[in-house]
């Protein structure tokens, strides 16, 4: 099914390319175009990411924690060591 029609990109791409690790339709728009034109695919394309779908969100978030904490990941992992 074409989800874009301004590029012509199927849902086949789209999932094949969040396969890939794009997580966002702007990382879909970078490498197909699509939602760049017209935008009536974008939330097409944000309902075939889905929730959670990013393999690197965890990842993203983690360093996020980090950094809030203010606490390098190294000297994280080694102060849970020692304080256990």
């Amino acid at each position: 099914m074409f989800v874009c029609s301004c590029f012509g990109v199927t849902d086949q791409q789209i999932k094949a390319h969040a396969a890939a690790g794009a997580c966002t339709p702007r990382q879909i728009a970078s490498v197909t175009k699509a939602g760049t034109d017209c935008g009536n695919c974008v939330r097409t394309i944000q309902g075939l990411l889905g929730r959670g779908a990013c393999p690197r969100r965890g990842l993203i978030e983690q360093g996020a924690e980090q950094a809030l904490s203010g606490t390098p990941p190294v000297l994280a992992e080694a102060t849970l060591g020692e304080a256990a």
